[in-house]
């Protein structure tokens, strides 16, 4: 394989892991703020009561949004 379609290779499987699961609905969003004011970085019990997301999945949309809300300012 050359180093081109080793890239278009690498490429192609990060697209897929990013696209891999759709973005967090409104309602997920609404859901993991009120769970977070009540519980706090408890992320694998915020998880359970979203089906079909993972602590890690929820923790990482949680600290993005931070750095995203925090850049703002």
């Amino acid at each position: 394989m050359d180093q081109s379609s080793n890239e278009n290779f690498v490429n192609s499987i990060e697209e897929k892991s990013q696209s891999s699961k759709p973005e967090f609905s409104e309602q997920e969003v609404d859901l993991i703020s009120r769970m977070y004011k009540l519980v706090g970085e408890k992320w694998s019990l915020i998880a359970g009561r979203i089906p079909g997301r993972t602590a890690e999945e929820i923790e990482k949309y949680w600290k993005l949004k931070e750095h995203r809300n925090s850049s703002r300012s």
